[in-house]
């Protein structure tokens, strides 16, 4: 199967309007450039911004980026399709993930209304009469909206503790319903990878997913510029086995994927748009499997400033700013194989994950060993920027 590499594909419904940004690898430099999406073509302005880190620092993002004089690198199109491994022409420009020397934060068990489903399910044993009681329960004691459930209210606290004594007790529980938020880090800056990379599975897993989510971008100060899509790759077996092996399940060699692009914050795209995203995901696989969910921010438990306050403050700085993956409510149970089996990857599978506003991140399943090496970090980063005169 083949990806899509058009244009039209990866942006999103409102481009002409978006303020899009990201960065692309340059062969004649040897290194990468903040670009701006402008009328379809490509602009680099690192001479502004050297890094993508510089330009979500801005007290003006959006403006800067419009304003500033670029290099054209002429239309999107010839540079996304020369994006895939498979075939890529290395004398040529082609896409990469829009970060560069921020954090890659995630945050986990966002959506409190999936959760204590799950729970109720586990509950039930497959049962839904006990279903039925254990919900009633649970409506009696925070009534009938789960998703109106606030982490840490009083209600919550209620939830949990009757769950617990109907031996529900859970980590992912906890950090559902109680007062603290899971947040982790994802994998290291300069790691990630972007729209039609490769992303990894590590070859230990035999049970594994992806997580489709919103990815903000976030400044030193705590604030939200922009957006963009994300898929938390997840090992759940390896996962599954303890919380402490969560490093091991999350941060593998491609197994951060974000892109396209991030779209700023401004006059057309910011918060109120955000809250309002539905998130889309499908999969199709080699042997004509194909999956789909959707997940809507609109039901997410702790709202994405909520999880920027519990990620940066006084007691944890970000100097370089980071990004933060929202969260998901999706995930897959559907069996692929035997019955009984539920959803696992298989190489070779893409994976498309979207939003009418961010576009759509699409990627093909390798195991880890096979996907593009990561070699070019901070170090190098810097020494480019150097040699080009820009730092």
């Amino acid at each position: 199967m083949s990806l899509d590499v058009s244009p039209a594909f990866a942006l999103p419904d409102d481009a002409a309007r978006a303020c899009l940004v990201g960065r692309v690898w340059r062969p004649d430099l040897d290194g990468p450039s903040v670009v701006v999406l402008r009328d379809g073509a490509l602009f680099d302005i690192s001479a502004a911004a050297p890094t993508m880190r510089d330009l979500i620092e801005a007290d003006d993002p959006a403006g800067l980026a419009r304003s500033a004089a670029g290099e054209a690198l002429g239309p999107l199109g010839p540079i996304l399709a020369n994006t895939p491994p498979a075939g890529r022409d290395q004398a040529r420009p082609w896409l990469l993930a829009p970060v560069d020397l921020q954090a890659i934060k995630a945050a986990g068990v966002t959506f409190a209304v999936s959760l204590v489903e799950r729970v109720i399910e586990e509950q039930a044993r497959g049962d839904p009469a006990r279903a039925a009681a254990v919900r009633a329960e649970v409506t009696r004691l925070i009534g009938s909206d789960l998703a109106a459930l606030r982490p840490g209210s009083e209600a919550a606290q209620a939830l949990r503790e009757m769950l617990i004594a109907r031996g529900a007790s859970s980590q992912y529980l906890e950090v559902g319903i109680g007062p603290d938020a899971e947040i982790f880090t994802k994998a290291q800056p300069m790691s990630a990878v972007g729209h039609l990379a490769d992303i990894g599975i590590h070859p230990m897993s035999r049970w594994n997913n992806p997580e489709p989510e919103i990815v903000i971008a976030v400044t030193s100060a705590g604030r939200i510029a922009g957006a963009s899509l994300g898929n938390d790759v997840n090992l759940r077996d390896v996962e599954g086995r303890s919380a402490l092996l969560l490093g091991k399940a999350k941060d593998n060699t491609a197994s951060a994927a974000i892109g396209p692009f991030i779209r700023l914050f401004d006059a057309h795209f910011g918060p109120a748009e955000l809250a309002r995203a539905t998130v889309t995901l499908e999969v199709r696989g080699p042997d004509g499997f194909t999956l789909t969910g959707t997940s809507e921010m609109a039901r997410i438990s702790r709202s994405p400033e909520e999880l920027v306050a519990q990620t940066i403050g006084p007691s944890h700085q970000y100097p370089d700013g980071f990004v933060l993956y929202l969260g998901t409510m999706f995930a897959p149970i559907e069996d692929r194989d035997a019955p009984g089996m539920g959803f696992t990857h298989k190489p070779g599978d893409i994976v498309t994950i979207g939003c009418d506003r961010l576009g759509r991140l699409s990627n093909r399943v390798v195991p880890c060993p096979e996907a593009e090496p990561w070699r070019f970090g901070t170090a190098a980063l810097m020494r480019n920027l150097a040699r080009r005169g820009l730092i």
